[in-house]
């Protein structure tokens, strides 16, 4: 279920003023007065919490059966292949 983020029109409570965060299905109407107060809210665009980075999305078998190859570091500037096709260590040397 989607997060909304809603906030007051105008004057509201300290629970609506700063804005809040409720948990919503796709079906349920709009919210348009506040829970606590019932002050006039509206329903605010914020950006998506979204996950950062994506080690987790891929294990190493995973790695090298989609065609990429990865590296680990084991010393200044060399590297060592932990899944994957190509050479097993790359040396900056």
């Amino acid at each position: 279920m989607p997060i909304y983020r809603y906030q007051a029109n105008h004057a509201g409570c300290p629970h609506c003023q700063p804005g809040f965060d409720e948990m919503q299905r796709l079906s349920d109407p709009e919210l348009s007065a506040c829970p606590q107060c019932g002050a006039a809210i509206r329903r605010v665009i914020c950006a998506p919490a979204l996950a950062i980075g994506g080690s987790h999305l891929l294990s190493e078998k995973k790695i090298g059966e989609k065609g990429f190859t990865q590296y680990k570091k084991i010393g200044k500037g060399v590297y060592e292949k932990t899944a994957g096709k190509g050479p097993d260590i790359i040396s900056s040397d």
